[in-house]
């Protein structure tokens, strides 16, 4: 068996506004709003730096002035941080898109501005073995606000359901929200129809990258795990210790 590749790029999706977070986004993108004194932004990005990680492709939009003052080139944070604007908000099948020209022939992390997770996680993240994309889950969480993920016995991912619907095949594994793709992933998401929700949804493209033969390699998060969706669950993270 080969060596497992050293992944050294990522690619943190940060264009939103986040409209659930009312007030807070005013003047500041989502993930750019404070959590124990640093945006969450940065958590992520000094958590995957401590894992190998150097060169990063913030995907900017609502505010990104507040982004691209913060982190500048990466010099001062010592990795190098490059940005991509993404211009129309027509799902995360399409910012994927962005990242072709940056991720070039190499692996990449792929995480959303607004998940939090124990830092040691980037460390199994960063370490692709011979699968084509590893993708994170949390056990028991409510597959109703984000995607129910099935795998077989060797955890590989069999299918990836977006907000299943009472009734509905579900799960009780849920999509974390960070991944590491090859570069392959991006012949499925250039195929990407609009969903349902009139989206071109990454997910779509997850599924179509396990069903046409590759593996998928499902990995369970350990320790501390948040989606900062809304202020209540920021509330929550405050109250709470500072993950890691």
């Amino acid at each position: 068996m080969s060596a497992p590749t050293s992944v050294t790029k990522a690619v943190i999706l940060a264009a939103g506004r986040g409209t659930r977070m009312r007030e807070l986004t005013d003047d500041l993108p989502k993930p750019m709003i404070p959590v124990h004194g640093r945006p969450i932004l940065l958590h992520i990005l000094e958590g995957l730096k401590a894992a190998g990680v150097t060169q990063f492709l913030l995907v900017v939009g609502y505010r990104e002035d507040v982004v691209r003052a913060f982190f500048g080139d990466g010099t001062s944070f010592g990795v190098q941080v490059h940005y991509v604007t993404q211009v129309v908000q027509d799902g995360t099948g399409r910012v994927v898109e962005l990242a072709r020209d940056f991720a070039g022939s190499d692996p990449f992390v792929l995480s959303y501005g607004d998940i939090l997770v124990d830092p040691a996680n980037y460390r199994r993240l960063v370490q692709l073995g011979t699968e084509e994309a590893v993708l994170s889950v949390k056990l028991n969480e409510d597959v109703s606000k984000g995607g129910a993920v099935f795998v077989n016995e060797r955890f590989e991912l069999t299918d990836l359901r977006e907000k299943p619907r009472p009734g509905e095949p579900t799960s009780p594994w849920y999509n974390a929200g960070v991944y590491t793709f090859r570069p392959s992933i991006f012949e499925h998401t250039a195929r990407l129809e609009k969903s349902p929700r009139g989206e071109y949804e990454l997910t779509d493209a997850i599924r179509t990258l396990a069903q046409s033969g590759n593996v998928v390699q499902a990995f369970e998060l350990q320790g501390d795990w948040a989606d900062v969706r809304d202020p209540e669950v920021l509330a929550q993270l405050h109250q709470d210790k500072p993950l890691g």
